[in-house]
């Protein structure tokens, strides 16, 4: 944990503490659960925007706790949705990742990461840093005890081009099969014989987190959402179940991603 996050934690913890409330009392207060409350305050959970608006909301500090959150994600230069996303992977005990148009960013080549962004409205400057943040969040695939990552992508994602560079593409695929060898990974692939399925409506990501509470990203052409209700979270589960099983067991589509890969070479 940084040491901006643990600066706004402590921020949290005193803000509860200095009017004599107890967990759930706070809770109620800002309609969070009390163990909600307690995993926010103990790193279990990170601090997202909602959170911090309802305290302010509840009582009436102009903006504060959004401002702080604001500030933390400055600090870094990444967006605050991104930075709260960030949180939530970056905590994780299981990482479900669907996607079916790119390589996973936990998965890319810094090349193909810069092919993503090409025809994107962003500055030199802007690509630099989308590219160097993405990159260091794989830092997660090392970690000293690193969540279980399950990655389902389509199978067109190893075949489209990437113009005029199918050297990008072929280092990427080389990559994503190391990868898939790794003990806490599996990269599966759903085959284009299977035709249409549910997850061509897009990807997603399910975030296990150390409380066994569930968050999820959704990723849309403007910004990022991330979705914590029941419901919601319910049927993304459910769509996952649904991919998954459409996609060919961890050793064929390793042998897949081999096959392709000889093709961009």
């Amino acid at each position: 944990m940084g040491i901006a996050t643990e600066y706004i934690l402590e921020e949290l913890r005193l803000a509860r503490a200095s009017r004599g409330m107890s967990q759930e009392e706070f809770g109620k207060t800002i309609n969070y659960s009390g163990s909600h409350v307690s995993s926010v305050e103990t790193g279990g959970r990170p601090p997202t925007e909602p959170y911090m608006i309802a305290i302010d909301d509840a009582f009436g500090t102009g903006g504060t706790y959004k401002r702080m959150l604001e500030r933390l994600a400055h600090l870094d230069a990444t967006p605050v949705w991104l930075r709260e996303w960030i949180e939530f992977e970056r905590m994780a005990t299981l990482l479900r990742w669907y996607e079916p148009a790119f390589v996973p960013g936990l998965l890319q080549t810094e090349a193909y990461a810069r092919a993503t962004l090409i025809g994107v409205r962003l500055t030199p400057e802007e690509v630099d840093q989308r590219v160097a943040s993405r990159l260091g969040r794989q830092a997660l695939l090392a970690a000293t005890t690193p969540p279980q990552l399950v990655f389902v992508i389509d199978e067109m994602v190893l075949r489209r081009p990437i113009a005029g560079q199918p050297g990008v593409l072929a280092e990427q695929l080389e990559h994503l099969a190391k990868c898939a060898e790794l003990p806490h990974v599996q990269v599966l692939v759903v085959p284009a014989e299977v035709g249409v399925y549910p997850g061509l409506q897009g990807g997603f990501i399910l975030a296990t987190q150390p409380d066994s509470s569930l968050a999820a990203h959704l990723d849309h052409q403007i910004r990022a959402q991330i979705i914590d209700q029941p419901a919601e979270l319910a049927s993304l589960q459910s769509t996952w179940e649904t991919i998954r099983g459409e996609a060919l067991p961890k050793r064929q589509s390793l042998d897949l991603i081999k096959e392709v890969a000889k093709t961009w070479t």
